[in-house]
């Protein structure tokens, strides 16, 4: 082992502090010493680092105990914005983002058919527009990518939506920009943005199966995002559940995609609509072609049976997919994000009907099925929160 130098040393200490901070503050310097277990001058030292990079401020007084009363530290939430992008959508989002994962500024660009070199000059516009709405500081870039990612080196190396093979997005980004640049797949960093700004204190085994325009999930075990070797962890969407059904855009027939996803449930809700006429879709959609997700949900709701089969249908299809991780995991808390949960409570008791059977009974009822908590901007947060880890030693 060598001894360690004073430059890690110190980087250390800061990291350290400035967590202490961001999950305790507003907080004193004693107990900030008392927290770290470091000397009331390093603590000193490093503070006033801190507040002079803008990173922390005084704001108060705390309550006194016979002397003067301590002066409180916070996290400027603020002193740093963050860059997330969401490429694996229809459009192309981005947002910039404080180190509370609050969107202070947001641009969506439509990706239309556009693929390949057409794809990656619309991440390029996305970025432009965003660097431009910030005055704050940027700490650097994170994105949630379609298909396989290897997060390690930044390189997509399969998204079919936008036909990108062994694409160095974060190298790519970094000389353009001169700004770290953090790269994983996007049901991935749906999973983080949970685990770190969700309602999951004291959890430290989760998965988010976000389920939209794809099917993935996100996996974090004992606090760590699982990525694979070196990608592919969590790729459940390209499993094949319906043997001789759709075919799926990955090559496969049957995938757990062609069933669950956005576009599979508009799809099968406009041949019911065509091939029935009482169908109380109609009440809600002048036409089959302009059926969308909220028109089923109104459907859904307005008690048509066939609607309800299907939504019906689609959560048994998840809950194969949640045995499956029971199995594999053990007992863990398993969340649904995307679009498709909009379907609320009548899609998870389909989920939890299904795992119940499917799961061994000791692990399943151990297993908390339930709705992510962050809503459509899930991927995007998730994004950011690449960077905290990295750049501040932020979770």
């Amino acid at each position: 082992m060598r001894k360690a130098s004073h430059s890690s040393t110190r980087t250390h200490n800061s990291r350290l502090v400035l967590k202490t901070i961001y999950d305790g503050g507003p907080i004193s310097r004693a107990d900030l010493s008392r927290a770290t277990d470091l000397t009331a001058p390093t603590v000193s030292d490093v503070v006033s680092d801190l507040m002079e990079q803008g990173l922390v401020e005084e704001v108060g007084y705390g309550p006194s105990t016979g002397g003067k009363p301590p002066i409180l530290l916070s996290v400027v939430d603020d002193s740093r914005h963050l860059i997330g992008l969401d490429l694996a959508r229809g459009d192309f989002r981005g947002a910039v983002i404080n180190l509370r994962g609050e969107i202070r500024h947001r641009v969506d660009l439509s990706l239309g058919d556009r693929s390949r070199d057409a794809a990656l000059a619309l991440t390029y516009e996305l970025v432009d527009a965003l660097v431009e709405g910030t005055d704050s500081p940027l700490l650097g870039i994170g994105i949630g990518a379609p298909g396989l990612v290897d997060a390690v080196n930044g390189v997509v190396q399969r998204a079919v939506n936008v036909d990108w093979r062994d694409v160095p997005l974060r190298d790519l980004l970094q000389g353009r920009y001169g700004l770290p640049v953090y790269v994983a797949n996007d049901c991935q960093v749906a999973a983080l943005a949970e685990y770190t700004f969700g309602n999951n204190e004291d959890v430290r085994d989760l998965v988010v199966v976000n389920v939209g325009y794809g099917v993935g999930a996100g996996i974090i075990l004992n606090g760590r995002l699982l990525h694979g070797n070196p990608s592919g962890a969590g790729e459940i969407g390209h499993v094949v559940v319906e043997p001789g059904g759709e075919r799926c855009q990955c090559g496969n027939v049957g995938c757990l995609e062609t069933v669950t996803s956005s576009r599979a449930i508009i799809r099968r809700a406009r041949a019911i609509a065509q091939s029935d006429s009482q169908s109380q879709l109609h009440q809600f959609s002048p036409s089959p072609e302009t059926i969308t997700l909220e028109t089923i949900y109104q459907a859904l709701h307005a008690g048509d049976e066939s609607v309800q089969q299907m939504i019906y249908e689609v959560g048994r299809s998840l809950g194969i997919a949640a045995a499956n991780l029971v199995g594999v995991l053990g007992s863990c808390r398993i969340l649904f994000a995307g679009s498709v949960t909009c379907f609320g409570q009548f899609l998870l008791n389909a989920v939890q009907e299904e795992m119940m059977q499917r799961a061994f009974s000791p692990l399943a009822e151990n297993t908390e099925v339930g709705l992510a908590s962050l809503g459509s901007d899930i991927v995007l947060i998730g994004a950011s929160a690449l960077l905290l880890p990295q750049e501040l030693g932020l979770f």
